[in-house]
């Protein structure tokens, strides 16, 4: 969960604001802005953005107010850890700056190596009450279920579109994935947003292309492949943990995704979930479809 941090004096990257990943600053020469599409255009339309640029930009998907229902009870959660400000509304999701951030760590890829669980002892309360959101009825059945993303991901996919770069973490079924980052409240510019690579679909698959005509060049089965590839990442699940030099690794700019660092004046913590969906009517890595947990192995 990125919290609010202090910036530098550097040059700004975009628009006037200083733009920060885990190796430092963005260049201006490596941001630029996503293409914005809406719900409402024609799905032919939102079908050929998508595998043109192997992403949707959508803004207003669901309601706002569903929402931030979401984010209230996530903090509501949280708040006997003291994450939040005294004096500040669980839907504000302000984080109190008295406290020590490095007891309020972050879920999810990359927080700790192999999936484990991050944080030490002072952190285990909060860390605890994060993983035990994703197996609410107000998570689990309302937000992921929600009808407006379903309808959506039913009228775009038919399940016959490329491949988001995801399918490394669903590689034990066939390409069908589609990923939905939903952001659950508002996110400023600093405030820690989802990055995407450009064109980082089509450097995905020629990433995976790369590594499995090595490992057939090794005569590695198929399965060996999978598992080799998934321990050749960083022991973390990423592909890198600096994104501005894999920025500058392969040309493109940051529009494989990753996050910046919060930097929100108001300490707004940011608060994002991915949600994953495949065709069930196909093979697909069920080693997913059960509650998250640390020390899984996925």
């Amino acid at each position: 969960m990125p919290h609010a941090l202090s910036q530098g004096t550097e040059i700004p990257s975009f628009e006037g604001e200083k733009l920060y990943v885990n190796d430092g600053l963005l260049r201006h020469d490596q941001i630029g802005s996503l293409k914005q599409s809406s719900p409402d255009m024609p799905i032919d339309e939102l079908r050929r953005r998508y595998n043109e640029d192997g992403y949707l930009f959508l803004k207003a998907l669901l309601p706002r107010e569903d929402v931030l229902r979401a984010r209230a009870a996530y903090f509501t959660m949280l708040e006997p850890s003291g994450v939040l400000k005294p004096g500040t509304t669980t839907v504000e999701g302000i984080f109190d700056p008295a406290k020590d951030k490095e007891d309020f760590p972050g879920i999810g890829a990359g927080a700790a190596g192999g999936n484990g669980k991050p944080g030490g002892a002072t952190a285990e309360r909060f860390v605890d009450l994060a993983l035990e959101s994703h197996y609410t009825e107000w998570y689990k059945e309302a937000f992921c279920k929600h009808p407006g993303l379903k309808e959506m991901v039913a009228r775009l996919t038919g399940w016959a579109i490329g491949v988001h770069h995801d399918q490394i973490f669903l590689r034990h079924g066939e390409p069908t994935s589609l990923t939905a980052w939903c952001s659950m409240g508002d996110i400023g510019l600093t405030g820690g947003g989802f990055i995407y690579l450009e064109n980082g679909h089509t450097l995905g698959r020629e990433v995976e292309a790369e590594f499995a005509s090595k490992a057939r060049e090794c005569g590695l089965s198929d399965e060996k492949t999978k598992n080799a590839f998934n321990q050749n990442m960083l022991s973390t699940g990423l592909l890198a943990d600096g994104p501005s030099k894999y920025s500058d690794a392969f040309g493109r700019r940051w529009l494989t995704h990753a996050s910046t660092l919060n930097y929100d004046p108001d300490n707004v913590i940011r608060v994002g979930t991915d949600l994953r969906f495949v065709d069930s009517s196909k093979p697909w890595d069920t080693r997913w479809n059960k509650d998250s947990e640390f020390n899984n192995g996925i």
